[in-house]
């Protein structure tokens, strides 16, 4: 009997075991994940579609691109101001060479070498060149601009950008129809962008790439620049 009773202890055990493994394997694993291992939540794109800016509305007066100018007989005119004399040397060799008139742009009231004290912020030039509105008077005036075909325009670069007085002239005339060249001395600025607020203010002007010049620069290399402008 106790052999009996023993056995049948044995036998539901057993199936009482097996019972809980078959709960186990129904529900999958049963540990719990570890910390850390869900990827996080990301917020959707707000805009999927990779749409650009639209274009901003065109000024009164925009700048037009440069484009090479027809051959044949051009009646040319070199502008040019000269504070320290260095770009008068290379507008005489660009109208020799080219057989043009000249102009030279004069202040109203000449500047002094105290008004030229770039390291000083309260001299005149440096006052000008912080007022992009300044407009330095222009003794005289190029008479009978309107039977030019090509202007070039001169000036030494100040604070890499032509002077105030630049503006003054270019506002003075109707260049419409016109071939504008700019061309400046500097001892190391480049020519970069000085151009930019008088091909602003020159609307319906034709404007050819520029160029920087040292006081130095010979008469071929500055022929060999204008010649290869087409103008010609």
């Amino acid at each position: 009997m106790k052999n009996l009773t023993a056995f049948l202890l044995a036998a539901m055990i057993v199936l009482s075991l097996a019972a809980c493994g078959g709960e186990a394997n129904s529900t999958g694993n049963t540990e719990p994940p570890q910390n850390g291992t869900e990827a996080p939540r990301t917020e959707a794109p707000a805009d999927t579609n990779n749409e650009t800016d639209a274009p901003s509305e065109p000024t009164d007066c925009a700048p037009s691109e440069p484009s090479e100018v027809p051959e044949g007989g051009k009646r040319i005119l070199v502008a040019y101001f000269s504070a320290t004399n260095n770009t008068e040397g290379i507008a005489q060799k660009l109208a020799d060479g080219l057989g043009a008139d000249l102009y030279e742009i004069t202040p109203d009231q000449p500047y002094t070498d105290a008004d030229l004290d770039y390291g000083n912020s309260k001299s005149r030039s440096s006052v000008e060149m912080d007022d992009p509105s300044a407009r330095p008077e222009i003794s005289g005036s190029v008479e009978n601009m309107e039977q030019y075909d090509v202007v070039f325009i001169g000036y030494p670069i100040w604070w890499g950008e032509a002077p105030r007085i630049m503006s003054t002239f270019i506002e003075s005339y109707d260049f419409s129809g016109k071939t504008l060249v700019a061309f400046c001395t500097s001892a190391s600025s480049g020519f970069g962008r000085s151009d930019s607020a008088l091909r602003s203010a020159a609307c319906g002007a034709t404007w050819l790439d520029g160029r920087r010049f040292s006081a130095s620069a010979s008469a071929d290399d500055v022929m060999a620049w204008a010649n290869g402008l087409g103008i010609n």
